[in-house]
């Protein structure tokens, strides 16, 4: 029987068979027009799993500009959210209030320059962290717990603190270019866990020839 069921909402069974229901899968609970997400990505929340996207990224509108962009094989802690550019407000004049969203026609600020949130594959985001608009996360980073991460992430890097910033990398640089070519994440699920010794312990040289 395979580890991971692509089509679950609640993919983890804890050892006495109870479903563990504060888990989800996203791909399986958000229907969003501006969210894109990749199989196997999960977020922990209290929640009710129709409320999972409003949870995960408040101010992320069906209508919006910007995109809310999850890879594959993400690990979202409890606690931690997406706060889109859809929640800035004005700042290039000599006030910050958001006078046009009280009312119907001049709600928005079509002008305000918005960009995609986008989260690499094999991303551990910890729990309580604050991803800021626009931020792109590199695969294989990990977010320390209760960061504010308010610019880009190298792939496979450690980041904390607010602002966060790189505690250290993961690997060098020829391991990370390796891991990025090697992609075990758009493996097929059962290559995936052939080879899942390899990827626990860092056997490099085995990914490479698998």
């Amino acid at each position: 029987m395979p580890l991971l069921d692509a089509t679950a909402t609640h993919p983890i069974t804890l050892p006495d068979g109870t479903l563990y229901r504060d888990t989800v899968y996203l791909k399986n609970v958000i229907s969003h027009p501006r969210m894109e997400i990749g199989e196997y990505s999960y977020f922990t929340h209290c929640g009710k799993p129709e409320d999972t996207a409003e949870i995960l990224a408040p101010y992320l509108g069906h209508s919006v500009r910007e995109r809310l962009v999850i890879g594959k094989f993400v690990q979202i802690a409890r606690g931690s959210y997406f706060i889109t550019s859809s929640a800035n407000h004005p700042m290039t004049g000599f006030t910050t209030y958001p006078f046009r969203i009280f009312k119907p026609e001049t709600f928005g600020y079509k002008d305000l320059p918005v960009k995609d949130t986008v989260v690499g594959h094999d991303v551990w985001i910890g729990h309580d962290a604050a991803i800021m608009p626009g931020v792109q996360i590199g695969a294989g980073a990990i977010v320390a717990a209760a960061s504010v991460v308010a610019r880009d992430v190298p792939p496979y890097a450690v980041v904390g603190g607010n602002p966060a910033t790189v505690i250290r990398m993961r690997y060098s640089p020829e391991i990370i270019s390796a891991l990025l070519d090697i992609a075990w994440w758009d493996w097929p699920v059962e290559k995936i866990e052939t080879n899942l010794a390899f990827l626990e312990t860092g056997d490099l040289a085995a990914l490479k020839m698998a």
